[in-house]
């Protein structure tokens, strides 16, 4: 535990939310959202994301078409659209201002008022965008799983399955949450290191009395 420093606690955090942060726009922008293999083709397998349709095919390969209109799409992907960008905004700024807050970094060395309350805010920012990673994906994971198992849907009708940019978008949201905690984690310890140099400053500025022994001579 005494590796477990102020400033090792404040590093990892900031890696695992960078980490996170990274994981989240790449998944933003993969079409393996859902996949689907047709029993009629099983040569053709079809993916798609928030932002294209793709199709693979041995012969052509990889074919991607993007959505062509925005008030067309579905609610759910209209929503996680706008989710997903707000998660690689808040994310983004909050990577930034714990950069700045971090200890050893010059800008506002002189002000720990100023390194803490970055740090309250990056803490904030990242949990946002880790919450609105997770919700996202966990939105098109419930509408895909409605879809499968519906039962008005003739069971010869392909259904779409999760992809792995699912999973990896579960990963990156539970990331950032986990270096949002970090953070707030570092902050506390941060008190606990001020307050523990405050108690001992007091005690070394308390005035020392001398005790003398009182003896007597017969």
């Amino acid at each position: 535990m005494v590796l477990l420093t102020t400033k090792i606690v404040q590093r990892s955090a900031l890696f695992v939310s960078f980490g996170g942060l990274v994981t989240t726009f790449i998944t933003t922008f993969l079409p393996l959202w859902k996949t689907m293999n047709s029993d009629l083709n099983e040569m053709e397998n079809w993916y798609e994301g928030l932002w294209h349709t793709c199709i693979f095919t041995e012969e052509v390969g990889l074919h991607c078409k993007a959505f062509e209109s925005f008030l067309a799409l579905p609610p759910h992907t209209l929503v996680s659209r706008v989710l997903m960008c707000i998660s690689i905004a808040t994310g983004a700024l909050g990577v930034a201002a714990a950069f700045f807050g971090l200890d050893g970094v010059e800008v506002g060395a002189s002000r720990p008022k100023l390194k803490r309350g970055l740090l309250i805010l990056a803490g904030v920012l990242v949990w946002i965008s880790g919450v609105t990673t997770l919700a996202p994906v966990s939105l098109v994971a419930y509408v895909t799983v409605v879809e499968f198992w519906d039962e008005n849907i003739p069971d010869v009708v392909p259904r779409w399955e999760f992809g792995e940019a699912m999973f990896s978008g579960w990963f990156s949201g539970l990331l950032l949450v986990i270096g949002g905690s970090f953070l707030f984690v570092a902050v506390c310890m941060g008190d606990h290191q001020m307050q523990s140099r405050h108690s001992l400053s007091a005690r070394e500025d308390r005035p020392r009395t001398q005790h003398y022994l009182k003896t007597e001579v017969l």
